[in-house]
């Protein structure tokens, strides 16, 4: 009987062997720890919904728990305490983070201003005498004052003299839009939906930060420990991020209940505001960056502000 001779042979071989490796790699990812993440209920996250309802997340071998959140108060807070991994924030969130030491790093832009969604708009009230930016000079606009909503007002408003740019500090949005309508205040700053909410009421739109989009945009901030000890986890999660985004992009339209259901949208637009296009592949500038800190360094925000390299990485883009 003649003895079987076995040829080994290389490519064989790792063909056996790579869909192995990548099955066990897999399973590791899922076995760890997952990733939570604080989320506003604001358009800006919308595309982590979409990768969980559509199981982007369980595809790339992790799991992801989205924790929703009422103010960023309470999102900025559970970040500090170490309790999440990650948050949808702004660079002047993740720039007061890390005022004394890096605490987290922003690794892309989540949302920024696109033809026909801005974040943000200055609005006037339907029977305000104010048509433009001209009259805006010495009408208390209504603010969150100290936020990135009082930075980006300054930058719309640029064109007028600074000390002809009058703020009245109204926090809490609902209360914002309500004083607005009523007449009881001129103008207000607004996010969108409500923004684009208020002007389907009657209100009138001065300006928007699609005149300032270099300038404007939220980001995904993940806390410098988690990047350290779960850098496969996150890149895992940015790419079911873009797939997310791109399938959004594609035919955002398909998406509209699950919007409804995880975005707070008023009644009156809930068919009509448009789901907004998601940006791909980018991180803040350094000049974006710069910029936020010099208008913090101003406002007395922070003394000392971390520099781009410590707070910025594109490491993680898919």
């Amino acid at each position: 009987m003649e003895k079987a001779v076995f040829k080994f042979s290389p490519c064989r071989f790792l063909g056996l062997c790579l869909p192995l490796f990548f099955l066990l790699m897999s399973a590791g990812l899922a076995q760890s720890a997952p990733l939570r993440l604080a989320l506003l209920p604001i358009p800006d996250v919308f595309p982590l919904y979409v990768a969980e309802e559509k199981g982007f997340f369980a595809a790339e071998g992790i799991e992801v728990t989205l924790l929703p959140v009422g103010s960023a108060v309470e999102r900025d807070q559970l970040m500090q305490a170490g309790q999440i991994d990650g948050m949808v924030n702004d660079i002047a969130a993740t720039a007061s983070l890390n005022r004394d030491k890096i605490r987290g790093k922003i690794i892309a832009i989540a949302r920024a201003p696109v033809a026909g969604s801005p974040l943000f708009r200055i609005v006037a009230g339907k029977d305000a005498p104010v048509k433009n930016i001209d009259d805006l000079a010495g009408v208390p606009i209504a603010i969150s004052r100290n936020t990135v909503n009082e930075y980006l007002t300054g930058k719309m408003l640029s064109s007028l003299p600074e000390k002809s740019v009058v703020y009245q500090s109204v926090p809490v949005l609902p209360e914002r839009l309500q004083l607005l309508m009523s007449g009881r205040i001129k103008a207000a700053v607004l996010p969108d939906p409500l923004g684009f909410a208020a002007l389907a009421d009657g209100a009138r739109e001065i300006t928007n930060d699609l005149s300032i989009s270099d300038y404007s945009a939220s980001t995904i901030t993940f806390a410098a420990a988690t990047l350290d000890n779960k850098a496969a986890e996150v890149k895992a999660f940015m790419r079911a991020w873009d797939k997310a985004c791109a399938v959004i992009n594609d035919n955002p339209e398909q998406f509209r209940p699950l919007f409804l259901e995880k975005i707070r949208v008023p009644k009156n637009i809930a068919a009509a505001y448009p789901i907004p296009q998601m940006p791909r592949y980018h991180v803040p500038s350094r000049q974006q960056w710069d910029d936020a800190m010099a208008w913090m360094v101003k406002m007395k925000l922070l003394d000392n502000p971390p520099g781009y390299e410590n707070s910025v990485t594109d490491a993680f883009l898919p």
